[in-house]
């Protein structure tokens, strides 16, 4: 009866976008944070087109970092950059869908729910066992566990209160999910080419493996154009437990605040309406060509936001304990999904 309770309100509660945009329009100078993300995006597509083989999430990656790293990273409109480079991520991975017919979702299988399983669990569980031994503070090591092994900064987001961390661990753990998920965009493919995978198992190595959303649909660009679908389905497979992990962390952390993830994460619904909406055939060919291209701008918008995380004066020293931490966490994460790839033979 408690389940279809919390059902019916996660159904009847005022949708998370909707929510997020209201915020964005109310907010002063809301219009000019839209544009600074939505024009690193545009420059992005535009220099991919003279250095193609960086590809224009990479290149927007990069941008946020020089920007944030300036004078530039102090005006208003660009610092208050969070919630709208947040929404238009978000909006991106939704539209990913229409990249993505069902049949491709059909052919991972159980052996890919099994990846997905295995690769998350003993990335958290390696992750909270190796940061105790190191002797961390919880709050960090459970920052770092979650965002490692399920989202990078949006799961980190999502359990800060629950955890009570502190806001210096906030800040840390989402500069360490940025920096090695950006470091593994290159990292999986170019490894992928010389253990001798297929695009099909390096799409999938990458989702289970690289830490946030974006990171992943750009390293998928890299592995290859239909790759990208492939690889962000397994991550959004990874997305879905967040919900249940910070549940699960609201009732056995003690003194945690009330968790209030939704059960179903609204841009994961959005993902499936247009996974269908793409299986339909509905849409004609030209319309997917501009779909295609507004994707791209809106995961670049997002990739932006998360180069615009990594400022020099908050990472500087870096403690070693932590730097550790977050590199075991990373070959958990990779190693193990790798060995599972391998395992069960997919596309060899």
């Amino acid at each position: 009866m408690t389940g279809t309770v919390v059902v019916m309100q996660t159904m009847t509660a005022r949708p998370p976008s909707r929510r997020l945009l209201r915020k964005l329009l109310r907010e002063r100078g809301s219009a000019a944070t839209l544009v600074a993300p939505l024009a690193a995006a545009a420059t992005a597509l535009a220099l991919s087109t003279v250095v193609p083989l960086l590809g224009p999430l990479l290149i927007a990656l990069a941008i946020g970092v020089v920007v944030v790293n300036s004078r530039l990273g102090s005006l208003p409109a660009i610092a208050g950059h969070d919630a709208a480079t947040k929404f238009l991520l978000r909006l991106g991975v939704a539209a990913l869908g229409l990249r993505l017919p069902f049949a491709d979702i059909v052919s991972i299988g159980p052996s890919g729910l099994v990846v997905i399983a295995v690769t998350v669990l003993a990335t958290f569980t390696g992750t909270r066992y190796v940061g105790r031994r190191l002797e961390l503070e919880g709050g960090l090591v459970m920052l770092i566990a979650t965002g490692f092994s399920i989202c990078g900064a949006a799961a980190i987001a999502a359990v800060e209160d629950t955890v009570r961390a502190k806001q210096q661990h906030v800040a840390l753990a989402v500069a360490m999910v940025t920096i090695y998920g950006s470091a593994m965009i290159v990292a999986v493919p170019w490894l992928a080419g010389v253990i001798g995978l297929s695009d099909e198992q390096a799409a999938i190595w990458a989702g289970a493996s690289i830490h946030e959303v974006a990171q992943v649909a750009a390293a998928g660009s890299l592995i290859g154009t239909s790759a990208v679908a492939l690889a962000m389905t397994v991550k959004l497979g990874r997305v879905a437990l967040l919900a249940p992990l910070s549940a699960a962390l609201a009732r056995t952390t003690p003194g945690a605040k009330g968790a209030t993830t939704p059960l179903v994460p609204w841009f994961i619904v959005a993902f499936v309406v247009a996974v269908a909406v793409r299986t339909s055939g509905l849409l004609p060919q030209g319309v997917l060509s501009v779909t295609d291209v507004l994707t791209t701008l809106l995961l670049a918008a997002g990739m932006y936001g998360l180069g615009m995380g990594i400022r020099a004066r908050d990472l500087w020293p870096l403690p070693l304990q932590v730097l550790t931490l977050a590199t075991i966490s990373t070959l958990i994460a990779a190693g193990t999904s790798l060995a599972l790839v391998l395992l069960v033979g997919w596309g060899a």
